[in-house]
């Protein structure tokens, strides 16, 4: 691309910088210190979700000045800009959770506004941890501008006696201290070695699980999601990507012609063969409803349930992402899926080129200690299974990486809590009982509002040793740490009168994710009358603000949890405006 010559006249940024009557614009960039070069090139969005608020976003600063260099390089004009990130470990256990799930919908809405203000032809996106990264995704989908997304990089392990220590250790820890099994002086070890870098957290939770979604849903180039954050090799897939967006830009490839049906498909597949987050149920399907994409939590699990499962990554196996990457990273995982024949080959990616042609420029194989080959996995289906029946009419997510397939099925007794508090509260003090079922409801996206995760609930069952002998089930989410047979997205909600409001303590519920069913043994008849008596939704403090607005325009959880049409409503695209 010859310098300054690239034709605006059909870009966005053509509204900012061209012609007479932009002059006053051109003088706003001039004073930022722009040549008249630079402001004839088109304009890359440099987006990123640093903030001070946890480890996960704290080196997107020193990446986004290395993705600018990569812009320059390749003749474009990079214009960066933050915006909000909620970290879940931080706002994990307390009312802050309910804070998560809404930025999803924030960060999207944030980077579309500014593009779209400012006239940004293509974008680069860096987000670090759980929801900026679904959010930055949407947004591009959204926009459908020429878009590269990078990950910020995980956290290096904690060592600790020998061993490799991550969160998850010190949530389950809190637990074990409840329960009397683990010191003060212990925890206060654990807790100042757990986290020792910059990075989202280690293990095939949710970050790192939307991560491998970004290579291979084909927005991110590949294997740049591999390198932990503190290692100076991610500034080189930083300027990568920045060079890569111009050629997207220049072949006018766009967000929707990498995120289609088929690359939606590709990324549950990465999901359920990773053992990834059951988050992953709800951003797969919002990030298709910005394209217009009929995909939802059943269609994911259609294809959770003829995945295997065949990397041994925490909280259900032994390993965290540095150990994929040192193992050949994402690149390796998808190449064992092709093997199998489960992969879109002819999906577009970040690098211009299909899935498939990346696909043959990859020579390791998987090592059989952290990526087993796929014709000898850990299971033979996916380690997130998808749930239906009398008790979630409209579907329910279970993660079983790590639980033997004779586990995966529980019949108990309903213990009812209305909100996570109140059961956190009773699993410190132990009033439950060993083959429970432990209900949390109230927790959906409506009704939380916010749809929380259940992490401090969780990890304190494990530490306690009562992992494997209750089950748990709600309509709000679990942090993928969560292990155990914990069930979530339980939909309908109960905010909006699903099975779930209307159960009894006592109540028979059977759990069994080798059918695929959730159900509790009460008669159609009988649910009719107790829906008849329903006393309405419960009431919470939430009566304004952000957390408010956004209960009031939140939709099924089957659907992603979105907030808005989405493509299929759209009367015109950003991109051609």
């Amino acid at each position: 691309m010859l310098k300054g010559k690239m034709d605006k006249s059909k870009l966005p940024s053509r509204h900012v910088t061209e012609g007479p009557q932009r002059a006053p614009h051109r003088s706003y960039f001039y004073a930022m210190g722009l040549s008249e070069e630079e402001i004839a090139q088109p304009f890359v969005g440099v987006a990123t979700c640093w903030n001070e608020a946890a480890p996960c976003n704290i080196s997107l600063n020193r990446q986004a000045q290395a993705v600018k260099l990569g812009v320059k390089h390749a003749n474009g004009t990079p214009r960066e800009f933050t915006t909000i990130t909620v970290t879940d470990g931080i706002a994990m256990g307390h009312e802050g959770m309910r804070s998560s799930l809404a930025s999803r919908e924030a960060i999207a809405d944030t980077v579309e506004l500014t593009m779209r203000g400012h006239c940004y032809d293509a974008i680069v996106g860096l987000a670090g941890c759980d929801k900026s990264l679904p959010g930055m995704m949407m947004a591009m989908v959204r926009l459908n501008v020429p878009s590269v997304f990078i990950y910020g990089g995980s956290i290096l392990p904690g060592r600790l006696d020998g061993k490799d220590v991550t969160v998850q250790d010190v949530f389950e820890a809190v637990g074990q201290h409840q329960a009397g099994n683990y010191s003060d002086e212990q925890l206060a070890v654990l807790e100042r070695v757990a986290c020792p870098s910059a990075g989202a957290c280690g293990g095939q939770f949710t970050a790192n699980t939307m991560a491998c979604v970004s290579e291979a849903i084909g927005l991110a180039l590949p294997n740049s999601s591999g390198a932990p954050a503190p290692y100076e090799s991610r500034d080189q897939y930083s300027v990568a990507s920045g060079e890569a967006v111009m050629k997207l830009l220049e072949k006018g490839i766009r967000a929707r012609d990498v995120v289609t049906r088929k690359s939606l498909e590709n990324a549950a597949r990465v999901v359920a063969c990773t053992g990834g987050s059951t988050n992953a149920g709800l951003h797969l399907p919002a990030i298709a409803h910005e394209a217009g994409i009929d995909f939802d939590l059943f269609d994911v699990c259609d294809i959770f349930r003829d995945t295997p499962y065949f990397v041994d990554l925490k909280p259900g196996g032994q390993f965290v992402a540095k150990d994929l990457y040192e193992a050949g990273g994402v690149p390796v995982v998808l190449k064992e899926l092709r093997k199998a024949g489960l992969m879109h080959e002819d999906c577009m990616t970040a690098t211009g080129r299909s899935m498939g042609e990346e696909l043959d420029l990859i020579t390791r194989e998987a090592d059989g200690r952290v990526i087993y080959p796929v014709d000898a996995p850990l299971t033979p289906t996916g380690g997130v299974v998808g749930l239906k029946g009398n008790l979630a009419p409209e579907g329910a997510i279970v993660k079983v990486a790590g639980i033997p397939t004779q586990e995966q099925s529980f019949t108990g007794p309903a213990r009812i809590f209305e909100c996570e508090e109140d059961a956190f509260e009773a699993v410190k003090k132990r009033e439950y009982e060993e083959g429970e079922v432990i209900v949390i409801r109230n927790e959906g996206p409506a009704g939380g509002p916010g749809m929380r995760e259940m992490l401090a609930t969780t990890a304190a069952l494990s530490g306690q040793g009562m992992g494997k002998k209750v089950a748990l089930i709600t309509d709000g989410r679990f942090s993928g740490a969560t292990r155990g047979f914990c069930v979530g997205h339980v939909g309908p909600e109960a905010a909006h009168c699903g099975p779930i409001a209307l159960l009894k303590q006592g109540d028979v519920i059977t759990i069994d994710a080798v059918k695929g069913e959730l159900s509790v043994d009460v008669s159609d008849e009988e649910l009719a009358k107790r829906k008849e008596s329903w006393s309405g939704p419960r009431e919470t403090i939430y009566a304004s603000g952000a957390l408010w607005k956004y209960a009031q325009l939140v939709g099924s959880t089957r659907l992603g949890a979105v907030t808005h049409p989405g493509a299929e409503a759209e009367k015109h695209v950003y991109a051609d405006i």
